[in-house]
């Protein structure tokens, strides 16, 4: 299938749906933000180096990887949107439950969590736009779709800024209904999200069919791509295992789950960036499993030779 029939694609948006994917951006910026505490960002004046030099591989280091990748597999401009797009987005709750089954430091991994959360307020919307401007096909096909700066950034920065402010000022005052309030509402969101997608997948099944085969390798090698960067930056801190292990899986699980509501809400539903995105939300979780299952094992391992050992 010519690259140029995949970057035609469209995701079939009627105004509910628009509608439903405003709201459940909103809901999923909101329940981020109750889980965030105070303490969760006291790590960058006690250890400076090993916080921001994590969120640094994430925030830059990802989206720069991801334009060499994107130079050396020349994708279509749709599929390269979507790269960038996931790139950009800060890492998910998700790499902390990986980060604990997998026997890393918890803490560590939260705290990079929180701090690339409330910074993708500001941080995803300017990477997507920068990024992709630097990519000729990318950049054109942005431009054919009225992208405009300055509008882009304002609506979402609206519709992620705002629903985490309000939700760290919630969890912040009210830590107690915060916390009875994520009980309700994560599981709630991830539903909506999970409902969404399937919505999508019924009524975009030629998508794709169409982009499929060109998606899922390129998201293979992208999602490998970013756990190699990870632990590549982890060495380059000079983290303990614990820690390596946490930076591994922050910059290797991405919430995919934004990027694609910000494709389907900001960028007129293009089919291969969606299909991208898509495919990053299954993918990672299947990869990051395996690669959690992988540590443990090295574990039992190591602790198995050492008993010999004595």
């Amino acid at each position: 299938m010519e690259a140029v029939a995949i970057d035609d694609l469209r995701v079939v948006l009627n105004d509910e749906i628009r509608g439903a994917i405003a709201l459940i951006l909103i809901g999923m910026m909101f329940t981020v933000a109750l889980s965030l505490r105070l303490e969760d960002f006291h790590a960058v004046r006690r250890q400076p180096v090993r916080i921001l030099g994590g969120v640094l591989a994430q925030i830059l280091g990802l989206p720069l990887v991801t334009m060499g990748l994107i130079l050396i597999l020349s994708p279509p401009a749709s599929i390269a949107l979507g790269m960038i797009i996931v790139a950009s987005c800060p890492g998910g709750n998700v790499s902390n439950i990986l980060t604990h089954f997998a026997r890393g430091n918890t803490a560590y991994s939260v705290s990079l969590t929180a701090i690339s959360s409330v910074s993708s307020a500001i941080a995803t919307p300017v990477s997507i736009l920068f990024w992709s401007s630097l990519y000729p096909p990318t950049a054109a096909l942005v431009h054919t779709l009225h992208v405009d700066a300055i509008p882009f950034l304002v609506q979402t920065l609206s519709l992620l800024a705002l629903p985490l402010a309000v939700g760290m000022l919630v969890a912040a005052k009210f830590p107690d209904t915060a916390a009875q309030m994520r009980k309700f509402l994560s599981p709630l969101s991830l539903l909506s999200l999970v409902l969404l997608v399937a919505v999508g997948v019924q009524q975009n099944w030629n998508v794709l069919l169409v982009a499929g085969a060109t998606v899922v390798p390129i998201a293979i090698i992208h999602n490998a791509s970013a756990f190699a960067l990870g632990a590549g930056s982890a060495r380059i801190l000079r983290l303990d295992i614990a820690r390596r292990r946490a930076l591994t899986f922050e910059v290797g699980i991405q919430n995919s789950g934004l990027g694609l509501l910000i494709l389907l809400s900001q960028f007129d539903g293009i089919g291969g960036a969606a299909a991208m995105t898509a495919t990053w939300s299954i993918w990672h979780l299947i990869s990051g499993g395996a690669l959690a299952g992988l540590f443990r094992g090295l574990d039992r391992v190591k602790k198995s030779d050492a008993h010999e050992a004595m």
